[in-house]
């Protein structure tokens, strides 16, 4: 599992020519290195920033392209045109290279020094159009590219291309992916199914399914000292109920929760899964729904679909990557009924168990009876979720394309004590109001699953949803019906016609 996007990198590549001759391109090589290093050290980078010699010929950018490309532990570019770099000596280059690139327009100096302005400082300083020209043959080839505007030292713009950094590690992490569905999709449900080929054309990731059966066998190899183990673990971790204490009348129902929680991290382990479904129709063989040994393994940084959901599990897993290294935390999802009260309509967000503690502010280890699938009593991880920021986030297989959907909320507290709901949960406000943001979600298609964060944002959706070419629908305080509805069409039009492009 990565655990550190400080193992992963992004090259520093600058675009020159030799016409300004040996002395400016020393320069350009100066400057250059001192942007990488400010960038590497800068707190809003979570990669670490390799700087690359200047590239002034077709060959250089070629060759450059094609390592990185190649380079284990590269997720993509970082492009700076520091004078003109005549654009047909990139297209051999940029039509070789499979990771995804960041134009930072900027020159090396923020400001134009007046007084003594020449046109040595002129030839030097070509950022201006150089990076116009780069543009355009960017845009000639059709790649779908982040730009970010502005002086490389400035804290905005290095919070951009951190933005965008993490969404590159998200898409390199789903190069090679495994997504391991135990069981298959909830019956008769539509949004949770998919083209499991078109999405590994496109994304890179496999989903392979595995009958209970398979889970079952590694969960009943697991050793009583394996269970004590894990028990010691939740005693330490969690403010285990009474009734699941040693002693206690539930006591066996916590072991059997250890018990699944061992064997569903040895199998993800040993196949090199880094997201995974079940559902609860589904559960021969294993005495309770996993509900804590998902929670668990979400905490650790693996993507959940409920019910079979792998689109969802594998986009959680990739906002679980982007959230490395962030406050806040990221979960699966679910709104699950309303408060439609007119001084303020809210959300409670929820699922029978699997809602990652990542988010929580406080754990309660509890086992109770969950009223659906026909098992025994199963453990489950009880709070509530402290106010802040938070997005939703749905990916749905269209037919002809991918969309992910997004929703920024506002997340607040319950108006009561819920102590008769035996389940994690979470009190929200979408924007712009539920209302519109309910409306809109369901014109769009959205599905009922969401990744939840309280880390990442809708920008980091975005880039990610472009370097994937997933089509981006954001519903936000700008959104109104008529305008989605508007935006629905147009991109369907779009779509249909880009096929011929």
């Amino acid at each position: 599992m990565l655990k550190n996007l400080k193992e992963l990198e992004a090259w520093f590549v600058t675009g020159s020519q030799h016409l300004y001759g040996e002395e400016t391109l020393k320069q350009v090589d100066k400057n250059s290195k001192e942007i990488a290093v400010a960038l590497d050290q800068s707190n809003a980078i979570p990669v670490k920033i390799i700087f690359k010699p200047v590239l002034t010929t077709p060959e250089a950018i070629h060759t450059l392209c094609q390592e990185a490309s190649t380079a284990e532990n590269c997720i993509g570019l970082i492009t700076w045109m520091h004078t003109f770099s005549p654009a047909r000596m990139w297209i051999a280059g940029l039509k070789s290279l499979s990771k995804p690139f960041v134009h930072l327009h900027t020159q090396f100096n923020r400001d134009i020094p007046w007084d003594s302005i020449d046109m040595d400082f002129m030839n030097l300083n070509q950022s201006a159009h150089g990076g116009r020209e780069f543009g355009f043959i960017g845009s000639r080839l059709r790649i779908d590219r982040k730009v970010v505007v502005g002086h490389w030292a400035n804290a905005e713009v290095q919070h951009k291309l951190g933005v965008w950094l993490r969404a590159a590690c998200a898409w390199y992490d789903w190069q090679g992916g495994k997504v391991a569905r135990f069981g298959d999709n909830m019956r008769e449900v539509a949004v949770t199914e998919g083209n499991k080929v078109s999405a590994q054309i496109q994304f890179g990731y496999s989903v392979s399914g595995y009958g209970v059966g398979d889970l079952v066998e590694v969960v009943n190899s697991v050793s009583n000292a394996e269970i004590s183990d894990m028990m010691e673990v939740y005693e330490a971790l969690y403010e285990v109920s009474s009734e699941a204490k040693e002693g206690g009348s539930l006591r066996d129902a916590l072991k059997e929760a250890a018990r699944i929680e061992i064997g569903m991290r040895s199998f993800l382990e040993q196949g090199g899964f880094s997201a995974f479904t079940t559902t609860f129709e589904d559960l021969h063989g294993l005495a309770q729904l996993p509900g804590l040994a998902v929670q668990r393994l979400m905490a650790e940084g693996y993507g959940f679909g409920a019910e079979g959901d792998w689109k969802t599990a594998a986009l959680v897993r990739a906002m679980k990557v982007m959230a490395i290294g962030m406050e806040g935390g990221t979960s699966f999802m679910e709104d699950y009924t309303y408060h439609l009260h007119p001084d303020g309509m809210k959300v409670l967000g929820a699922h029978m168990l699997e809602v990652c503690p990542s988010i929580g502010d406080g754990s309660n280890l509890e086992v109770h009876p969950l009223g659906i699938g026909g098992k025994a009593d199963p453990a489950r991880l009880v709070f509530d979720v402290a106010s802040g920021p938070g997005v939703n986030a749905s990916l749905m297989d269209m037919g002809n394309r991918f969309r992910l959907l997004v929703n920024p909320c506002n997340v607040i507290p319950a108006d009561a004590p819920l102590p008769n709901l035996p389940v994690a949960r979470v009190v929200w406000q979408p924007y712009p109001n539920l209302e519109v943001a309910a409306g809109a979600w369901i014109l769009a298609g959205g599905a009922h699953h969401t990744g939840f964060s309280m880390a990442i944002t809708k920008e980091h959706l975005e880039d990610f949803s472009e370097i994937a070419g997933i089509e981006f629908l954001l519903i936000d305080n700008d959104t109104t019906i008529s305008s989605i509805k508007k935006e629905l069409r147009w991109n369907d039009l779009y779509y249909h016609l880009a096929k011929g492009l």
